[in-house]
């Protein structure tokens, strides 16, 4: 007997400032089949010993979707230095009625979970935990955390927070700035070994998988930078570039690019994730879950949805 097969959960990030969706975005958002849209609320930070809300989300009139919103609050890994009993109350007091003030204001309905980003350490994770369980005491919501992958493979070094589930994110497998040849957004050969035990992990895990670009610039002297968002496509078309090898070009004339100045010689390396390997890696996590795990992508951008059906599980 045939049992039709439950389709895979697909979810996505949305992780730009002001809330709003060209057609593109709004054909792949209402086809997914997720629940939810998770929303980069805005970011804290510690600056001269003050938390410091920064990147706060707006929204255009246009903006609308089905989805329940999922705040997705980014914590610095400082903010967590030094901090007594009394700063955990008051950030988590401050969050709490950022997010709500902040969804009333922008007409947003809320999911019943609030998600944080933070990269903590084995030195700040007493703390963050500590956040984690006062931030379910005062919001009596599910309280969920992404999880990078130096944390699930240090394991008893990073600890495990104190929540239900967490939020794999499988990419920024290397540093981007580093003299390397593999693509530092997502190699599979590293994604592998990180997921080598990922099944003895004692959460519920969701999976992050990049579907974003981006343009390592090298100057002469060889310090590097990134540029967001380039693509071989658009430096393809791009007058004053020149396509020097596989996903390898140069600059021919100094000029602005893309809000930077650029020199004569600079060289840029594009890194994109083609669906190929988009589709191998999830074959990975399936096979190391033993299920059609609910798949997140980051992050909503017409510009990396180009030819991405693959997305549309």
């Amino acid at each position: 007997m045939n049992c039709e097969q439950k389709p895979r959960e697909a979810s996505f990030y949305y992780w730009r400032s002001s809330l709003e969706l060209d057609q593109t975005e709004k054909e792949f958002l209402d086809e997914s089949n997720g629940t939810y849209l998770f929303v980069r609320f805005f970011d804290v930070d510690k600056i001269n010993g003050r938390f410091e809300p920064q990147g706060i989300i707006t929204k255009k009139e246009s903006f609308s979707t089905d989805k329940e919103i999922v705040p997705v609050i980014f914590i610095t890994n400082r903010t967590w230095f030094d901090i007594t009993s009394k700063d955990l109350d008051f950030l988590v007091e401050k969050i709490a009625e950022s997010i709500y003030s902040r969804a009333d204001e922008l007409d947003l309905s809320l999911a019943n979970e609030i998600q944080i980003d933070s990269d903590w350490t084995p030195s700040t994770k007493q703390d963050y935990f500590e956040f984690l369980r006062r931030l379910k005491t005062q919001t009596q919501k599910e309280i969920t955390s992404t999880l990078r992958l130096h944390q699930l493979r240090d394991l008893e070094n990073n600890g495990v927070p104190p929540i239900n589930k967490a939020y794999l994110m499988c990419y920024a497998t290397s540093s981007p700035l580093e003299d390397t040849e593999v693509n530092s957004i997502l190699n599979y050969e590293l994604l592998q070994s990180y997921l080598s035990s990922v099944e003895d992990y004692p959460l519920e895990l969701d999976y992050v998988l990049p579907i974003y670009s981006w343009g390592i610039v090298t100057n002469q002297l060889g310090k590097k930078r990134l540029i967001n968002g380039l693509s071989t496509q658009v430096l393809d078309t791009t007058a004053g570039i020149a396509k020097i090898a596989e996903n390898q070009y140069e600059i021919e004339k100094d000029g602005f690019y893309f809000n930077q100045f650029l020199n004569t010689g600079f060289k840029i390396k594009i890194e994109e994730i083609p669906n190929e390997l988009i589709e191998k890696s999830i074959n990975l996590i399936d096979q190391k879950t033993q299920s059609k795990a609910h798949i997140l992508w980051y992050h909503l951008d017409s510009r990396f949805l180009k030819n991405r059906k693959i997305l549309q599980l």
